[in-house]
């Protein structure tokens, strides 16, 4: 008798069934220890980072094999939108991609259609020999995958792209998710994420997404700004990295037991 199986809830799928903000880390650094430890933690989701941490198609994979196991929703982010990259992710099994960088209405449309089977996109088939339908064990894969089994956060992080806010948060993406970090930068302040310009634009980008009805995320690892944003209805969060957690954890220990160790207090982030 053939083995079937079926593959989880999308992160958007997730979210509306949620009454309160989604809180999750980043996983950084690559390892599936890491991966497997966090997934334990009791948070709502992780984002597995494929845009500035070291992990090739097959770190990503091994830590959502991992992650599979525990009660915690996944999300990954690719390295750019390029249709190529973003077809290996998903053929890997990732199937809520945050996607950097999206400035415009064209880009966000882009990669929709990036993970969208044809006549819907330009997604390559290659289901059946792959994760993503868990090796032609998933039903109708083929036939479900674009409405039930994808969904796609589009990162704004730039001047432009909170210009075009209304229009990328109409564009059919399923949520958006704000990067203050990058934000600031394209804004002339680099490292202020909590500059008043940089906080107007971020209230922008929020409204936007409440007009449009699709949910808006964030990423805050100041506990003072994440609370804030959790007590002003963001639907979903990230409070903490893996490697950041270790490293000032390492910090804290290295001060407390060695005699005359004076360390600078450092941002989480």
């Amino acid at each position: 008798m053939p083995f079937r199986l079926d593959l989880p809830e999308t992160f958007t799928r997730t979210l509306e069934q949620s009454d309160r903000a989604l809180v999750g880390m980043w996983l950084c650094s690559g390892s599936p220890i890491n991966a497997e430890i966090c997934a334990g933690s009791g948070l709502d989701w992780l984002l597995i980072d494929g845009e500035h941490a070291p992990l090739s198609l097959q770190a990503i994979q091994t830590q959502l094999q991992v992650i599979a196991a525990y009660p915690v929703t996944p999300v990954v982010r690719v390295p750019s939108g390029d249709a190529t990259i973003i077809k290996q992710y998903l053929d890997l099994g990732a199937q809520n991609l945050l996607v950097p960088m999206v400035d415009t209405a064209e880009d966000a449309a882009a990669i929709i259609s990036a993970t969208r089977y044809p006549p819907e996109g330009v997604r390559g088939v290659g289901s059946a020999l792959s994760r993503a339908a868990r090796w032609n064990r998933v039903d109708d894969y083929l036939g479900t995958a674009n409405s039930t089994h994808v969904s796609v956060i589009a990162q704004i992080e730039s001047a432009e792209a909170v210009a075009n806010a209304p229009a990328i948060c109409r564009s059919g993406v399923d949520a958006i998710f704000i990067g203050p970090s990058d934000l600031a930068a394209s804004m002339g302040h680099l490292g202020q994420q909590a500059h008043p310009q940089v906080v107007a634009a971020i209230h922008t980008v929020i409204v936007a997404a409440r007009e449009a009805g699709i949910p808006v995320g964030i990423n805050a690892f100041d506990p003072a700004h994440a609370r804030d944003y959790i007590d002003g209805g963001i639907d979903f969060i990230l409070v903490g990295a893996d490697v950041s957690s270790l490293a000032r954890a390492s910090e804290a220990l290295a001060q407390t037991f060695i005699t005359g160790d004076s360390q600078p207090q450092r941002s989480s982030y």
